[in-house]
C-alpha cells in the first residue's frame, strides 16, 4: 500500500521527467526552427545547435536532482518531526446570518404572540371590571371559568419533569425517533402530561369527582336502565322547567355523550375514575391522529416537528379531566380515516373512509357544535384533490343518525330545544359583545403561543397557497397552512353563532387540536423557545386557579 510520502515522491519524479521532456521538445524545436530558417548554414552551425540541446539536458538534470534533494530533506524532516510541518491555520468562516426575510418573519411571530398577550391581558381587565359591574359574565376568573386558588399537587413534580424533558429533548427525539415509535411515544407522553396537569389538583378533586358533579354525566346512569326508552323521551327533558330535567352537560349535548359513560357502567367500569382514565386515555389519542393526517396531507418532517407542541398541549389543562377531551379524539380520527382514505396511504381505502364516515356521525350525537367539524373534513379532500371517499364516507357517516332516529331521538328537534335551554340560563345573560372576542383570548390560552405564531404564518401562507392548489403544485407547509386555516374557520363559525359564551378553553377543544400543527411551520432552532411560550402560561394557570366546567 502506497503511503502518502512515497505517493508524494512519485508525483515529484513525474515532474521532474516532465519538465526535462518539455525542455529537451523545446530545444529541439528550436534548432530545427534554426536549420529550416537558414539553410545556407554549416555544419558547424548544427554541431553548435547540438551542444546547446545537450547542455539544455543537463541542465534538466541538474533541476531533476535538485528536486530528488529538496525532497529527501522533506522526508527527513518529516521522519525527524514526525509529520510535515505545520501550516498557517485557515482564516476562521464567518458566524451564519439569517437573511433579512427570515429575520422579518421572526419579528412578525414575535408581533402576532405580544398581540395575542395583549387581547388576554384586554379580556381579564375588561372582563373583571365588567364582572364586578353587572355580574353578567358568570365567571369568577373571566375570560376563564376558574377561581383564584394557587396550590400545589402530587402532579406538579411530574408535570415540571416532563415539561423540562420534553421541551429540551422533545424536538430531537421526535426528528430521529422511528415513525411507529414516535407514534407510541406521543401517545405515552400526552397522556402523562394530561394526568399530571389533572392531579395538579389532587387525584381526588382533580381526577375521582370531576365527571360526578352535579352537572356531569354519571349523575343520571341509573335513568337509562332502558335506553331506548330514554332516547325517545330524552328531548322531553332539555328544557328547564320540565319535570326531571337533564342537569346541564347532559342536557347540553346528544344523548351520545351520556351513553358512552353509561356503556363504561355496563362493563364494569363504572364510577368517576374510570370515566376519567377513559376521558385521558383515548383523548390522548387525539395527538396520533393529527400526526397521521399531517404526514399524510404534508409530509412527516412537518408531523415530527409538530410533535413536541402536540404532546404538550396547553389545552391539558381541561382535557384532565373532561369528556371533551375524549370528543376530541373521535372527531380527530374521522378526519385522520379519511386522510388516508383520500390519500390511498392505508391498504383498503374504503374502509377507512367508511370507518371515518362512522365516527363523524358518532361525533355529531356527543355535540352538536362539532358539526362543524365538517370544514376540516373538506380540506381534508380539497388538499388530496379527490372525491373518491365521499360516497363510503357518508355511507357511514349515515349510520350513527340513523339508529338514534330508529330508537326515537330527533336531533333536530332536541338541538332547537338546547338553544332555548341555553337562553334560560347563563347563556341569555352573558353579553355577546365582551365574549365574542373574549372567547379568542381563552383560545389563545388554550393553544398556545406557538400555535398562535403558527397560525399567523398560515394565514401569511394562504395566497400562493390557493393558487398553487389550482395547479396542484402546493408545497408541504402549504399544505399544513390550508388544514390549519379550515379549523379556524370552523372555531370562528362557532364563536360567531353566540352559542359557545365563556369556557370554550373547554368546548373548543376539538379544533383548537388542529391549531397545534401550525406551530411546525416556525424555525426549527427556535421550536425550545416556543414550547416555553406555551407551556409556562399552561403550568401557571394549572397552579394559581381552579378550573372548573
Amino acid at each position: 500500500m502506497k503511503t502518502e510520502d512515497s505517493e508524494g515522491t512519485e508525483d515529484m519524479d513525474q515532474a521532474s521527467r516532465t519538465d526535462r521532456t518539455d525542455r529537451t521538445d523545446q530545444a529541439s524545436r528550436t534548432d530545427h526552427t534554426g536549420h529550416t530558417g537558414h539553410t545556407g548554414r554549416t555544419g558547424h552551425t548544427n554541431q553548435a545547435s547540438r551542444t546547446d540541446q545537450a547542455n539544455q539536458v543537463t541542465e534538466a538534470d541538474h533541476a531533476e536532482h535538485a528536486d530528488h534533494a529538496e525532497h529527501a530533506d522533506h522526508a527527513e524532516r518529516t521522519r525527524t518531526t514526525g509529520g510535515p510541518p505545520p501550516l498557517a491555520p485557515p482564516p476562521p468562516l464567518p458566524p451564519p446570518t439569517r437573511s433579512e426575510p427570515a429575520r422579518r418573519q421572526g419579528r412578525h411571530d414575535l408581533t402576532a404572540a405580544v398581540l395575542a398577550a395583549l387581547l388576554v391581558a384586554a379580556a381579564i381587565l375588561v372582563g373583571r371590571s365588567v364582572q364586578n359591574r353587572t355580574g353578567t359574565l358568570h365567571v369568577q376568573w373571566p375570560p376563564l371559568l376558574a377561581s383564584w386558588d394557587p396550590h400545589l399537587g402530587p402532579g406538579t413534580p411530574a408535570a415540571l419533569t416532563l415539561a423540562v424533558l420534553l421541551v429540551a429533548y422533545g424536538p430531537p427525539l421526535a426528528a430521529r425517533l422511528p415513525w411507529r415509535r414516535l407514534l407510541a411515544a406521543a401517545w405515552a407522553g400526552s397522556t402523562a402530561w394530561v394526568f399530571s396537569m389533572a392531579l395538579i389538583d389532587g387525584w381526588h378533586r382533580g381526577v375521582e369527582r370531576r365527571l360526578t358533579t352535579k352537572h356531569e354525566y354519571l349523575r343520571v346512569i341509573d335513568r337509562f336502565e332502558d335506553i331506548p326508552a330514554t332516547l325517545r323521551d330524552f328531548a322531553n327533558h332539555i328544557v328547564i322547567g320540565e319535570p326531571g330535567n337533564w342537569p346541564a352537560h347532559v342536557a347540553g349535548h346528544p344523548p351520545g355523550a351520556t351513553l358512552t359513560f353509561v356503556w363504561l357502567d355496563r362493563v364494569g367500569l363504572g364510577g368517576g375514575a374510570w370515566a376519567a382514565v377513559w376521558c385521558v386515555v383515548v383523548g390522548s389519542s387525539a395527538v396520533l391522529a393529527a400526526l397521521v393526517t399531517v404526514r399524510v396531507l404534508a409530509d412527516e418532517n412537518l408531523a415530527r416537528r409538530a410533535a413536541p407542541f402536540l404532546v404538550l398541549a396547553p389545552a391539558a389543562v381541561w382535557a384532565g379531566v373532561s369528556a371533551d377531551g375524549y370528543f376530541t379524539a373521535v372527531a380527530a380520527w374521522s378526519v385522520a380515516l379519511l386522510a388516508l382514505a383520500a390519500t390511498r396511504r392505508v391498504r383498503f381505502p374504503a374502509a377507512a373512509a367508511v370507518g371515518g364516515g362512522l365516527l363523524f356521525g358518532w361525533t355529531c350525537y356527543l355535540s352538536y357544535g362539532l358539526g362543524l367539524m365538517a370544514a376540516v373534513l373538506l380540506a381534508v379532500l380539497v388538499l388530496a384533490r379527490t372525491a373518491r371517499p365521499v360516497v363510503p364516507f357518508l355511507l357511514g357517516a349515515l349510520v350513527v343518525p340513523a339508529a338514534f332516529t330508529l330508537a326515537g331521538f330527533n336531533w333536530w328537534t332536541a338541538y332547537h330545544l338546547l338553544v332555548e335551554r341555553y337562553y334560560q340560563g347563563a347563556g341569555g345573560v352573558r353579553p355577546y359583545a365582551y365574549w365574542v372576542w373574549a372567547n379568542l383570548a381563552c383560545a389563545v390560552l388554550a393553544a398556545g403561543l406557538a400555535a398562535v405564531a403558527g397560525v399567523r404564518r398560515s394565514a401569511a401562507y394562504a395566497p400562493g397557497a390557493v393558487r398553487a392548489l389550482r395547479t396542484g403544485t402546493t408545497a408541504p407547509a402549504h399544505r399544513l397552512a390550508l388544514l390549519v386555516l379550515a379549523a379556524l374557520v370552523a372555531l370562528l363559525a362557532a364563536d360567531l353563532s353566540g352559542m359557545s359564551k365563556a369556557e370554550t378553553e373547554r368546548i373548543w377543544q376539538p379544533f383548537l387540536l388542529w391549531l397545534l400543527p401550525a406551530a411546525a411551520l416556525l424555525p426549527a432552532r427556535t421550536a425550545r423557545y416556543w414550547l416555553v411560550a406555551s407551556v409556562v402560561p399552561a403550568l401557571l394557570i394549572n397552579h394559581l386557579l381552579w378550573t372548573g366546567w
